[in-house]
């Protein structure tokens, strides 16, 4: 018994130093010599792409890898010269069955309710804006992204939601040619020039509106009513515009002047309500944003009715709604994205109250996207185990 144990032993050493002397003289690693009665060695090599496993024989594969010249090649391209016979991750091997095409048809369903309201109340010049804002921002993504030689995104329906949602920040009797600029600024200049989508650091409808409203002041604030009659809106009249202040019955139902997207306040918190329940978005925000805006233009001196005016007579509903909870441009923790919204509700009120505009959720919104990294950067979780500094 002892006997056989040196033998082992003796062989184990011997195979070492085979190994190592293999080691040496190619100045790296060398694959060991096939021995009689051995199975082949199955190992893992490394590339210009990642870890590659190699579940066949070496001498099959490995000389095979070695006539590949992955330096210039996609990871499509490195898997279809390779047969897709093996794979390149990163941790963490995660899997979910949630898209971002299922998220933004989610955000579509959403909004659609208040999509038909406004068609059928503002008329057939609402469908084609609302029908040339899409086109035109999945249109102007898709030549963006063919310019700078990346694949095309458009089948996600990121563009889309932003077509519909740069839509509901424009009057109904804006002109056709006003969405295909809003769309062009918001796709080519917000999204794509900054890396496409997750790349973005502000919201591009909201972009796309703050620069139609400095660029074409008149027409953005030409605000029609359902009846076809052009009037101001109750944060106008609040502020001393000739008008009378509207039932607040005809607030919620959406029987005022304004954007398309802003009127029928209950169809809008229909939709907020079925993707929190879905958990496609963060109820936080929108709650925390709404009551911080209640909140500060109460200590305003803002009482009694005036503040449900301000919080169905204009867009800060569409805006705690579905722009403050944006996806890419909202911050990432749970502290974050409260700061974000106190943040947002501050500045609304402060520019409703104190400022020149009767509204101001878009810049409020705005303003708070260009602090996101600094908040994500300040509510970072430690890391378990990570040393304080």
């Amino acid at each position: 018994m002892a006997e056989n144990n040196n033998n082992i032993e003796k062989k184990e050493v011997n195979d070492t130093v085979i190994r190592n002397k293999e080691i040496n003289e190619s100045g790296g690693f060398k694959e060991p010599t096939q021995r009689p009665n051995e199975p082949k060695v199955i190992t893992a090599t490394e590339t210009n792409s990642g870890v590659v496993s190699n579940n066949n024989p070496v001498d099959k594969n490995l000389d095979k890898l070695k006539d590949i010249d992955m330096t210039n090649m996609s990871v499509d391209e490195a898997f279809e010269q390779k047969d897709n016979s093996w794979a390149v991750s990163l941790a963490p091997h995660l899997r979910t069955g949630v898209t971002t095409r299922k998220v933004m048809l989610s955000v579509i369903l959403a909004l659609t309710p208040q999509l038909i309201y406004s068609v059928f109340t503002f008329g057939f010049n609402a469908f084609l804006l609302i029908l040339l804002s899409v086109c035109s921002c999945v249109f102007f993504e898709a030549m963006t992204q063919k310019a700078f030689k990346k694949p095309l995104q458009i089948t996600d329906l990121s563009a889309v939601v932003t077509g519909i949602l740069l839509a509901y920040n424009l009057p109904a009797s804006a002109p056709w040619w006003l969405p295909i600029v809003g769309g062009f600024f918001a796709m080519a200049i917000v999204k794509e020039f900054f890396g496409g989508i997750g790349q973005n650091f502000v919201n591009p409808a909201l972009a796309a509106r703050a620069t139609l409203m400095i660029s074409w002041p008149t027409i953005m604030t030409n605000y029609v009513g359902p009846d076809g009659m052009t009037g101001a809106t109750p944060l106008q009249i609040m502020k001393g515009a000739e008008g009378t202040l509207p039932e607040l019955k005809a607030m919620l139902i959406g029987n005022i002047g304004g954007v398309l997207g802003e009127t029928a306040k209950v169809l809008l918190l229909i939709g907020f309500l079925y993707l929190a329940i879905k958990q496609i978005l963060d109820w936080r925000i929108t709650v925390v944003y709404v009551a911080t805006t209640m909140l500060m233009l109460f200590v305003q001196g803002v009482t009694g009715m005036n503040l449900l005016y301000h919080l169905f007579g204009g867009g800060l509903i569409l805006g705690a709604c579905f722009m403050a909870t944006d996806f890419v441009t909202a911050p990432i923790s749970k502290s974050g994205k409260i700061i974000f919204a106190v943040g947002c509700g501050l500045l609304t009120a402060l520019i409703r109250v104190r400022g020149g505009m009767a509204e101001g959720v878009s810049y409020s919104i705005l303003i708070m996207n260009c602090f996101v990294p600094l908040i994500d950067r300040l509510t970072r979780p430690r890391i378990f185990g990570e040393a304080r500094k």
